[in-house]
């Protein structure tokens, strides 16, 4: 006769073999769990390795001309100077410019390999962690690593600028490489909560990083602020949310940080000088309906986007493997905390999509401040929210694939069935959302090399031309991801593309072809 063990709830005493998956039959369903999350993680992982292979065909365009001669003739204090007394105050966005730069194209190149592993490694280690914090089981480690590789590969690869979110570094300097530091900056503070010097560290170092926040990216830093201050108020002691005063206190310096490094920035005379070229109106019920309207369209063209359902249905994936990766080791060993109230719990559910929506709406503010009527359609700067956004949609998928596991253990034929289902929806939907990826990867593909090897024939002959003395060069546009080329206007004088390119190959002029 087999040795029982007793399940969790204490109802059905099962014996041993069934009790390692936590369900009758949960092997071949934690199997053919394994099969689809290997079928997402293969499928993701091959889109984002070609992804951040593209960043060798990356060559300069748009802003990348002025970087690149500033950085070469500046160094990066020279360009933190420039862009603190004369271009906008983002002084922690000079300085990482100036460092990328500082060997011509090599950064730029090497960006986006970096931005793929960078970020997902942290959503690793944040999952995990998470995961050992609710006292869950670990689910089989294939099923994490789909999630976050479907997870980035939605980021990267699913809205209608692909090449800006990824490849072209001004863009990723300032939208997408936010994102990366604020979730490390998370993982520090996790892994820092296990001593008490540690913790001290982490939060000198929150309000470090939130001022270099700050004064990279206006967008995320109202981003980050928002979602720092509402998690330090749930995680008050007093709500049962956090045993001590640890996180509140991380999120309250971060958010200090955040707001000195925002009016170091705001009160820069460069960030005045800018905001003189553009004079604010005030903010009147008409402009305050069409600011709201730009967001309406900014939310209309993320949801045409079916594929970042894809974020949802890998959520419950990892939800249902929860269920079916057996009980945990872990928890017998936790302590039981303090109950919370519901109606905190409830909150907590819910908070994120208000949050979400007022975080958008703020980006749409700062956007028609900064671009007039077509700012909204400037999606890259969408990156600083995207990112919370597939995180609410994974949260909420983990969620619901949990609590439907726990209703579809029972050894019926019907109730297995249902599982079957249910796993055929969510993968299926998953592998859907990354084969929609496809052709976005394939065009972005095809562009990106197509041009570089074009760029690098007209570069050549360029450098031929310099080196036989011409003072004036010729240049043939080659436009990608939307992005401005020199002679984008008629009037050269104020063609700034045109300049930096001219200052970048150190000649007087350049000349259309």
């Amino acid at each position: 006769m087999s040795r029982i063990t007793t399940s969790e709830r204490g109802d059905i005493p099962l014996p041993e073999d069934e009790a390692e998956t936590g369900t009758p039959g949960g092997n071949g369903f934690r199997r053919a769990l394994s099969s689809v999350g290997l079928l997402v993680a293969v499928g993701s992982g091959a889109l984002l390795a070609v992804g951040a292979f593209l960043g060798l065909y990356v060559r300069p365009t748009s802003d990348d001309w002025c970087a690149l001669w500033k950085a070469r003739d500046m160094g990066p204090f020279g360009l933190v100077s420039d862009f603190y007394n004369t271009q906008n105050g983002r002084v922690t966005n000079a300085f990482l410019s100036g460092v990328i730069y500082a060997d011509d194209m090599l950064g730029p190149k090497l960006l986006p390999a970096f931005l793929v592993v960078a970020l997902g490694v942290a959503l690793f280690l944040l999952a995990r962690a998470a995961l050992r914090a609710l006292g869950r089981p670990q689910p089989p480690a294939v099923l994490l690593v789909a999630a976050v590789g479907l997870i980035e590969a939605l980021l990267f690869f699913a809205g209608t600028r692909a090449y800006q979110v990824l490849l072209w570094a001004p863009a990723t300097i300032s939208h997408t490489l936010p994102s990366v530091i604020g979730l490390w900056a998370v993982v520090v503070a996790v892994l820092a909560a296990r001593s008490p010097r540690g913790r001290v560290a982490a939060v000198a170092t929150a309000v470090l990083i939130g001022m270099a926040i700050g004064t990279l990216s206006e967008p995320f830093t109202m981003v980050a602020g928002i979602s720092a201050a509402a998690v330090g108020v749930l995680c008050l002691p007093r709500l049962g949310w956090a045993k001590d005063w640890y996180v509140s206190t991380w999120c309250a310096a971060a958010c200090v940080g955040l707001a000195g490094g925002l009016a170091l920035l705001y009160t820069s005379p460069g960030a005045q000088w800018r905001r003189a070229q553009v004079p604010k109106k005030p903010l009147t019920l008409s402009e305050a309906g069409e600011i709201v309207h730009d967001w309406w369209r900014m939310w209309q063209t993320i949801t045409d986007q079916w594929a970042y359902a894809g974020a949802l249905a890998v959520g419950v994936l990892l939800g249902l493997g929860l269920v079916f990766a057996g009980p945990s080791r872990d928890r017998a060993a936790a302590p039981a905390g303090r109950r919370r109230p519901r109606g905190v719990t409830v909150v907590a559910a819910l908070l994120p999509l208000p949050l979400l929506a007022l975080a958008s709406l703020g980006v749409a503010y700062g956007l028609r401040s900064g671009y007039g009527v077509t700012g909204w359609t400037y999606a890259r700067t969408w990156t600083n929210f995207l990112v919370p956004m597939l995180l609410i949609l994974f949260a909420y998928g983990t969620w619901a694939g949990y609590r439907l596991g726990q209703r579809l253990q029972a050894p019926r034929p019907a109730v297995r069935a249902a599982r079957a289902v249910t796993l055929l929806a969510a993968g299926g939907l998953a592998v859907a959302s990354a084969i929609a990826l496809v052709q976005p990867v394939y065009s972005t593909t095809t562009g990106t090399v197509a041009r570089g090897i074009a760029w690098d024939r007209q570069n050549a002959q360029i450098r031929a031309d310099i080196a036989n003395g011409a003072t004036e060069v010729t240049y043939r546009p080659m436009h990608i991801g939307w992005l401005a080329e020199p002679f984008f206007t008629k009037v050269y004088e104020r063609d700034w593309a045109a300049q930096c390119a001219a200052r970048y190959y150190e000649v007087d002029r350049l000349n259309r072809p």
